[in-house]
């Protein structure tokens, strides 16, 4: 392939991209790190990974729901999702039974030892969020919640998909 001189007439070359300033990259180490930091706790005390606690904690939120639901709620993929419920449904913390409406699909509840070790973990959750957010001032949480927000919904639009107003 034959390479061409820039000439002093061509577009200027961009500044080289610095990864540790690149917002999506410092976004996605940020929640990687806060993620890891769970996810070793939840492994270790409940023998859950993320993906799991996730569907678990959309379903103690509200049950039954579909698995569409759930994916919508937890914003992983239905792969994901889907092995994580297989996985849940294993170990005997979620009940999987027909859609009324549509016997293709499945609506989820946490099972009683479900409901039971969900109980359990939210406290641990709380108190492990509390001892993130020592980091922040309240005002700095209150901020950051806004900001990721803004954040999701950009990208949402950028995306084309309904991210909502903002």
């Amino acid at each position: 392939m034959r390479r061409f001189k820039r000439h002093a007439i061509d577009t200027p070359e961009p500044p080289p991209l610095r990864l540790a300033e690149f917002l999506p990259y410092r976004i996605s180490v940020a929640a990687e790190s806060v993620s890891r930091a769970f996810a070793a706790r939840y492994e270790a005390e409940f023998g859950l990974s993320i993906p799991e606690w996730r569907v678990m904690a959309v379903l103690g939120e509200g049950a039954p729901l579909s698995t569409q639901a759930v994916i919508a709620a937890t914003e992983m993929d239905r792969v994901k999702v889907s092995r994580a419920v297989i996985r849940l449904a294993d170990k005997g913390l979620v009940a999987r039974a027909p859609h009324p409406e549509d016997q293709r699909a499945q609506v989820l509840s946490l099972a009683p030892r479900g409901e039971a070790l969900y109980r359990r973990i939210v406290p641990r959750a709380h108190g492990l969020q509390a001892e993130l957010a020592e980091a922040l001032t309240p005002q700095e949480i209150a901020a950051l919640g806004g900001m990721l927000e803004k954040l999701r919904r950009r990208a949402s639009r950028l995306l084309g998909e309904d991210g909502g107003a903002g």
